[in-house]
C-alpha cells in the first residue's frame, strides 16, 4: 500500500521549489595563480573584501590574487611581530631576580619533601 501512495515521485532527485521570485545576491570572480602557475577562480559576493592568498579547491596550493590584468598583486608584509613565548610573558609578570627568589624556594620544597639535603638539577 506504502508504494503506491508514493508512486511517481523520486524522493530526493527533484526539488519542489521552484526559482520564480528568486533573487541572487550580487558576485565577482576573483582569479588566483598558484607558485607553480595554475590558475583559478573563486566566488565572491560583490561586497566582499577579496584575500590575498586562496588555497586552490584541486590542488590545495595557495594561490595569489590576480589583478583583472592577470598580474599577481603585492603582498604588503609589514612589520610581523614575533611570537610570545611563555618565558616573555613571564617576564613581562615578574623580573628575573624573583624568578630565581622562587625558584629557590621551589627546589629546597623539593629537597625537604624528598628527605634529604642532596641537591636537584646540579
Amino acid at each position: 500500500m506504502a508504494d503506491r501512495t508514493l508512486r511517481g515521485m523520486r524522493l530526493g532527485s527533484q526539488s519542489l521549489q521552484s526559482e520564480d521570485g528568486v533573487e541572487f545576491a550580487e558576485r565577482q570572480r576573483a582569479r588566483f595563480r598558484t607558485a607553480d602557475g595554475e590558475e583559478f577562480e573563486v566566488i565572491f559576493a560583490a561586497d566582499a573584501e577579496l584575500p590575498d592568498l586562496w588555497k586552490s579547491p584541486k590542488s590545495g596550493k595557495e594561490g595569489r590574487l590576480l589583478t583583472p590584468d592577470g598580474t599577481p598583486i603585492e603582498i604588503d608584509e609589514g612589520e610581523q611581530k614575533a611570537a610570545r613565548t611563555h618565558w616573555d610573558m613571564l617576564l613581562e609578570r615578574r623580573t628575573r631576580d624573583e624568578l630565581e627568589e622562587l625558584l629557590q624556594e621551589r627546589l629546597e620544597l623539593l629537597r625537604a619533601r624528598r628527605g634529604g639535603g642532596e641537591k636537584i638539577g646540579a
